[in-house]
């Protein structure tokens, strides 16, 4: 799956659609939005890997900026979650720092970080997992593909965003140590693709908006978005990332995704 899943949900009018994943007309939001995740996730498999360069600037309430450059790889699974690798190029005193992730489907996910300045790799703990990646408006369990067993999934109502006709649905974490209790999740009804998320805190406040820009299709019709950008309402500070480089199917090792690797990462 990719990092954020692409979710897309029904309307009455969808009688094709609702036809092809046999939901019954009568059928509640839940029961649409279980079926429509499950279905949603199929449709983004078969990748294999990928790998790609992102640009991280970091833009704080005052307006003032910073950069961080970062080579991203992915592996997909089968019985489990994809496992993710983030590797830091620059600045020099970012370079070497690295992310590991293996997702699960039932369960906490498995997250690893290797700072080079102490020479040792960190375990993040399940607890942390709502804390923020490295000093950016991104939590570490942002950056996990998110698998539809970790939520339970209802189908809201249709809207437009970006200029495109898209499906809202309610996504709510099963894990108590979210840092979110709801994601509203906006998405387009001709590809389903992810344009807009609203991550709720744990006082049921919105924390942050999420937004994709500039999507293209790379390999058999993986779409990719080129840009990311996370606004922090509560503190006034932002992210974006900035995608490019993009290669899918090359052959990446699952021994490359391993926590005793991150130390030889230069």
């Amino acid at each position: 799956m990719n990092t954020l899943i692409l979710i897309f949900g029904l309307t009455l009018i969808s009688h094709g659609l609702l036809a092809e994943l046999n939901i019954p007309p009568n059928a509640s939001s839940e029961e649409k939005g279980v079926a429509i995740a499950k279905a949603t996730d199929q449709r983004d498999s078969g990748w294999g890997d990928w790998s790609a360069q992102a640009t991280m600037t970091l833009k704080n309430r005052q307006g003032q900026t910073s950069q961080r450059i970062m080579q991203i790889q992915a592996l997909e699974q089968q019985e489990e979650g994809d496992k993710r690798l983030i590797i830091f190029d620059e600045p020099r005193d970012v370079k070497g720092t690295a992310f590991l992730v293996f997702t699960k489907k039932d369960g906490n996910d498995d997250q690893w970080l290797y700072l080079p300045a102490l020479r040792r790799v960190k375990r993040i703990a399940s607890k942390n997992q709502s804390g923020p990646f490295v000093g950016s408006e991104f939590a570490y369990e942002d950056l996990s593909s998110q698998e539809v067993e970790k939520y339970t999934h209802r189908y809201l109502r249709d809207e437009t965003v970006s200029g495109k006709d898209c499906y809202v649905i309610e996504r709510i974490p099963l894990d108590k140590n979210s840092g979110y209790t709801q994601q509203i999740i906006w998405l387009d009804k001709e590809e389903f693709r992810q344009f807009k998320v609203e991550y709720y805190d744990r006082k049921s406040s919105l924390l942050k908006t999420f937004t994709a820009k500039d999507y293209r299709p790379y390999g058999k019709d993986f779409w990719r978005a080129d840009q990311f950008e996370m606004v922090n309402h509560q503190t006034g500070k932002s992210t974006i990332l900035d995608w490019e480089s993009y290669v899918f199917t090359q052959g990446l090792e699952d021994r490359v995704f391993h926590q005793n690797a991150l130390k030889k990462i230069r």
